[in-house]
């Protein structure tokens, strides 16, 4: 089973596979022998994106990545990114020139390459001007250390307002978006999405799985699933917390229609993402061979109305649950934004 570059990054020309190997785990919750092992599998899948990013276990993901892809990187379209902070200096994060200079240099070196294919500012960074972000990203494109640069998790006014500095100052606007996006983590629909396809965004999507709610573990009366992110994020897994209810009786009734037309959830959640217009490829993160398999069987699901009509009626277009599910901390919901002086 495999996959083929049957798509294309928005308005960049560039082919992409339906899938994309996303690399999070990697020298975290995977060992080095694991994710050299998965590497190896997708790239024999025929999936020739991988996305990484500096912050990953604190830069040694994208180590084991250039590890990973040695001999072999032409074969790959090699996304990273930045802003997250690196290390114990405060001033190595945010989304700078001064930073993003010298966070290139340091994912060159750790990946082994000369160049980078996609390079994504990881969030919005709300103390540097946006200006500043856009001419540094145009300038590595003019030195050749980067082919193409996108942002993650930025919401769509952001997006509006990058196209328009670039168009204002003549520069070349971001080529990507990379956010959330999946049968429980609809949000997007609203905004994200119309807004990034008016301007030609190629998008990437992650956590098709909705970071395992849609593993088929999560049923109602079943028992607690065990998840090293649940132990992080406890309230934004806990099945019994009030703000997880519906979303556990949607997960629920996802996996039974899943069954009812012989798929497993997974793959009506792969299918799912991948079937919305606005989406180039969906970031995976396997760490079996058997997911990997999983993952690939849904690439290859084509969903019919009827199925989309029933997945609308159990989670309406534009759905989150929870706000953390966005991926992103919105300042204007944080307590200082609404304390009065």
């Amino acid at each position: 089973m495999s996959v083929e570059l049957d798509r294309t990054l928005g308005r960049t020309g560039v082919r992409v596979t339906p899938l994309t190997l996303g690399t999070m785990n990697f020298g975290r919750w995977q060992s080095e022998e694991e994710s050299l092992r998965i590497v190896d599998a997708a790239l024999d899948a025929g999936i020739r994106v991988v996305d990484t990013a500096d912050a990953y276990a604190d830069g040694v993901t994208e180590e084991i990545v250039g590890r990973a892809l040695r001999g072999r990187r032409d074969r790959v379209f090699l996304a990273t990114k930045f802003h997250f902070q690196i290390g114990d200096d405060p001033s190595h994060a945010g989304n700078s020139r001064r930073w993003i200079t010298q966070a290139v240099e340091d994912s060159l070196r750790r990946l082994g390459t000369d160049h980078i294919d996609l390079y994504q500012a990881h969030r919005p960074d709300p103390e540097t001007d946006l200006l500043e972000t856009l001419q540094t990203l145009n300038d590595l494109i003019r030195a050749g250390k980067i082919s193409y640069y996108g942002t993650s998790v930025f919401p769509a006014h952001e997006q509006v307002r990058a196209h328009w500095l670039a168009e204002k100052h003549g520069l070349i606007a971001p080529h990507t978006e990379q956010l959330p996006y999946s049968l429980l983590v609809r949000g997007a629909e609203r905004e994200v999405f119309p807004t990034v396809r008016e301007y030609g965004v190629g998008v990437l999507t992650y956590g098709p799985l909705a970071a395992g709610w849609l593993s088929g573990k999560y049923r109602i009366g079943g028992a607690q699933p065990e998840s090293a992110r649940a132990d992080l994020i406890p309230g934004r897994f806990d099945v019994d917390a009030p703000a997880n209810r519906h979303k556990l009786a949607a997960a629920d009734a996802l996996a039974a229609l899943a069954e009812q037309n012989d798929l497993s959830l997974v793959e009506l959640a792969v299918a799912f993402a991948l079937n919305h217009p606005a989406v180039s490829s969906v970031i995976i993160g396997p760490r079996t061979r058997e997911h990997l398999d999983a993952y690939l069987r849904g690439a290859q699901v084509q969903l019919s109305d009827e199925i989309l009509d029933a997945v609308d009626a159990i989670v309406e277009p534009g759905t989150q649950f929870h706000d953390r599910d966005t991926g992103r901390n919105t300042p204007s919901l944080q307590p200082a934004a609404l304390r009065r002086r």
